[in-house]
C-alpha cells in the first residue's frame, strides 16, 4: 500500500499558492491576514459546480445574485481593519460565510448580518460544521447595522453603498475601523474609515466593484429576521 502520510493536502498547497501569487505579491503584508487566508479552506464556501475554481483569482457566484469575493479583496479588507484578535467585528453581508471565517481568525467574536434568508442559513450552518464557533450570523437588514450587539470594534460592509450609512458610525467604538466600498452601483471606491471624536476620518484605499448593499440606508429593499 502506498504511504500518503507525507503527501500535502491539495487544497492547503493551493491555499498557499493563492497566498503568495495572489495576496502577498500585491501587497497585502501582515502575518496574522495572510496566515488566516492560507487556512479556511474557501472550497468549502461555493458551490460545488465551481469548487474547482475555488481559489482562483476572481469572484464566484453563490446563488441570489451573489459572489463570494475574489481572495486579495477578502485579505485587503481584513488587513484594513487591523485586527489584533480582541475585538468585536460587526460584518454586514455574510455571503457564503467565507469573509466571516478569515475574521474569526482575527478577532474575539464575528456578528454577521445577511439580507437573504437563505444565504444566511446555509453560511451559518456551514460556520458551525466547520467549526468556527465565534461567528454568529443573522438575517436583516445590513444596512441598518446590529444594534444589540454594538458598539463595534471594527465594521467591514462587503456590499456597495452610495455612501457610509450614519447608523453604523453609531454602533462604532471610538477609534474603531470601518471598511466599506462607496460609490454608485457600478464602480466604487473602497474606503478605510476611523471614528475619532464620535466622527469618521476616511480615506480611500483603491477601485473596486461590489454587488449592491440592500436595505433601507442602502440601494434597496430591507430584510428579515434574526437567526
Amino acid at each position: 500500500m502506498q504511504d500518503t502520510g507525507n503527501i500535502p493536502d491539495a487544497s492547503a498547497v493551493a491555499r498557499r499558492e493563492m497566498v503568495d501569487r495572489q495576496i502577498r505579491r500585491r501587497g497585502v503584508s501582515s502575518p496574522r491576514v495572510l496566515e488566516a487566508m492560507a487556512s479556511v479552506p474557501r472550497h468549502e464556501f461555493v458551490p460545488a459546480e465551481f469548487q474547482r475554481d475555488a481559489y482562483a483569482d476572481k469572484p464566484l457566484p453563490i446563488g441570489e445574485g451573489q459572489t463570494i469575493s475574489q481572495p486579495y479583496m477578502v485579505a485587503a479588507m481584513a488587513e484594513a481593519l487591523e485586527l489584533t484578535g480582541t475585538e468585536r467585528v460587526l460584518e454586514i453581508g455574510t455571503g457564503s460565510g467565507y469573509q466571516a471565517a478569515v475574521l474569526s481568525l482575527l478577532a474575539r467574536e464575528v456578528i454577521t448580518v445577511e439580507s437573504h434568508t437563505a444565504l444566511a442559513l446555509s453560511a451559518q450552518e456551514r460556520l458551525t460544521d466547520l467549526g468556527y464557533t465565534n461567528v454568529h450570523v443573522h438575517n436583516g437588514d445590513g444596512s441598518a447595522g446590529f444594534p444589540d450587539a454594538a458598539p463595534y470594534d471594527a465594521i467591514l460592509v462587503s456590499a456597495a453603498a452610495p455612501e457610509i450609512p450614519h447608523v453604523l458610525t453609531g454602533q462604532l467604538r471610538e477609534r474603531g475601523r470601518l471598511v466599506i466600498p462607496v460609490g454608485s452601483r457600478q464602480n466604487q471606491e473602497l474606503v478605510q474609515a476611523r471614528k475619532e471624536n464620535g466622527e469618521l476620518k476616511s480615506r480611500v484605499l483603491f477601485d473596486c466593484r461590489f454587488v449592491p448593499l440592500l436595505g433601507r440606508y442602502g440601494w434597496g429593499r430591507p430584510g428579515g429576521e434574526s437567526l
